[in-house]
């Protein structure tokens, strides 16, 4: 497996990642070597955390700025064009913090998955790991068990029938022999004991983590895209207390994109620098722990490279099959002279099998090719999967700073529009003809003072055929009052076709034709009514 480092060239993104500044907390620059343990490297991290802190501050301050001109100004606009203009421009921030929102939610689930999916492969790749490291262990314990234990019990059996045939007992003492060899060399096999229980102890505090980081980041998925929907609900119902609880939502988001900026980067910045050179990193990590030999063989796994383990499966396997030899032999001419051994030698002849059915799967276990493939998909999932995640992670958390700001920006907007028109419905004048409330309250007086109606007077005035007043009530109102209205206003049809009469609400605007018929009512005409209508 010659090509078995091509297979992994680490990333562009990584490497780009790799040149952001390494600086500690006291503003030095550092190594931008992966050294986890060190505090000043883990200060480098944190810096980049600061980074996007101060970013959340320049944001905030920018936004109390906003509001701060948008309450103190605008007191001395026309109240049309700012109308308008306030109202197109609430609506395209609406619109635009929208898509901004929708498409920051998408970048944020798709980065999320990429990164569950890369974790996934790194401890996938750490527990098969695991598994080879431990049936290595379980291998070697096992033949050295067998070794020491079994064997020997039935070689001083055998030594006892022998007894009283040296050449037998020579034969003996040399599978003795042969079985301390075997066992030489597999105490010569590095102790996986403590590298299994690593590995295993990464790979579960790994998924743990990983577990409640991917649940965080599809809470605060579903968090933004529910405010922002929230929010334009607010903007289309215009109303004021669901626009300042998003407003208060948006702010505490707004704060919470980027923390997870901050964390995002000083993540992505330290698995990049692991990337890079992730050879040497594991290369210092297990140097107490296995012997460099070993751990370069597995690392880099060349045809070119010797295996560190080649000669101590070859005694192994020497060994095994002098034994094997010699026990073919005690069958062959000893049972006919001693038929009680006959037993003891087929156990150690099922013995020897066994070792030698374990020496093939431990060759297997051994070669480096196992090993190097978890290595690779380990880091594979990591470097591309994982810190590629990251990245859309922080594209998320852009997006979803800038959607914010923008809603941020246009909900005090809106809450303004919303309040100047109640306060314009307020100030309807109680005299106002065209007030359904005042039309109201001048029937109900033409009712109790039998008044005359001026809409009456008004409409005889058009026509030129009467000027005294009708000498009946207003009893036929709301019917004889809406006709009178519209002789009196030139029966233009554009104010005739709505009527006003008994509506809850006052018409869009006055024609220049009622305007100036209201007011021209001249003193003559107050007196001819007398009291009665200035009532």
């Amino acid at each position: 497996m010659s090509s078995a480092r091509v297979d992994y060239i680490a990333p562009w993104w990584t490497y780009w990642l790799h040149q952001f500044p390494h600086v500690n907390l006291r503003f030095q620059p550092l190594d931008h070597t992966f050294k986890p343990q060190e505090e000043n490297y883990q200060q480098s991290l944190i810096f980049l955390g600061c980074v996007a802190a101060a970013g959340l501050g320049v944001n905030l301050l920018c936004l109390a700025i906003y509001l701060s001109c948008l309450c103190c100004c605008r007191k001395d606009e026309e109240e049309e064009e700012s109308k308008k203009s306030n109202s197109c421009c609430v609506t395209w921030a609406a619109v635009a913090a929208g898509l901004i929102c929708c498409v920051a939610v998408g970048v944020g689930f798709y980065g999320n998955s990429e990164t569950n999916d890369g974790v996934y492969q790194l401890t996938y790749s750490l527990y098969n790991a695991n598994h080879t490291l431990a049936g290595v262990d379980s291998l070697v314990t096992g033949t050295m068990g067998g070794m020491k234990s079994g064997l020997n019990e039935h070689l001083s059996r055998l030594g006892e029938i022998f007894a009283a045939r040296g050449d037998f007992v020579q034969t003996l003492q040399f599978m003795q022999q042969m079985s301390d060899s075997i066992i030489k060399q597999l105490l010569g096999l590095p102790d996986w004991e403590k590298a299994k229980v690593d590995l295993a102890a990464i790979a579960d505090q790994t998924a743990y983590v990983e577990y409640y980081r991917w649940l965080t980041y599809l809470l605060i998925l579903i968090l933004d895209l529910v405010i922002c929907l929230a929010a334009c609900l607010g903007l289309a119902k215009q109303s004021r207390w669901l626009l300042t609880t998003m407003m208060v939502f948006g702010v505490l988001t707004l704060i919470l994109s980027w923390a997870s900026l901050g964390a995002d980067v000083a993540t992505a910045v330290g698995t990049s620098d692991f990337c890079v050179a992730p050879d040497k990193f594991l290369m210092n990590q297990t140097k107490d722990i296995i012997s460099s030999d070993i751990v370069h063989y597995y690392l880099y796994c060349s045809q070119t490279l010797p295996n560190p383990f080649q000669q101590s499966l070859t005694v192994f396997q020497r060994s095994l099959t002098t034994m094997q030899i010699q026990i073919q032999g005690l069958l062959q001419f000893a049972v006919p002279l001693f038929p009680t051994a006959e037993r003891d030698l087929l156990s150690i002849q099922h013995l020897l099998n066994n070792s030698e059915a374990s020496l093939h799967q431990l060759t297997a276990l051994l070669d480096c090719r196992g090993l190097n493939k978890d290595y690779l998909d380990a880091l594979i999932g990591v470097c591309y999967d994982g810190v590629e995640g990251l990245l859309y992670l922080c594209l998320f958390s852009l997006l979803a700073a800038c959607a914010f700001s923008v809603m941020l920006c246009a909900i005090p907007r809106a809450w303004r529009q919303i309040a100047n028109r109640d306060r314009d419905y307020d100030d309807i004048d109680d005299g106002d003809p065209f007030n359904p409330q005042s039309r109201r309250i001048t029937a109900h007086h033409s009712h109790q003072g039998n008044m005359h109606s001026f809409c009456s007077y008004s409409s005889s005035m058009g026509s030129q055929t009467s000027l005294h007043p009708p000498t009946q009530a207003v009893s036929n109102a709301p019917l004889s009052e809406y006709m009178n209205q519209s002789a009196l206003f030139g029966g233009n049809p554009r104010y005739e076709n709505v009527p006003l009469i008994g509506r809850g609400s006052p018409p869009p605007s006055y024609s220049p034709t009622m305007r100036a018929t209201y007011l021209s009512m001249t003193e003559d005409q107050i007196r001819h009514f007398g009291e009665d209508f200035r009532a």
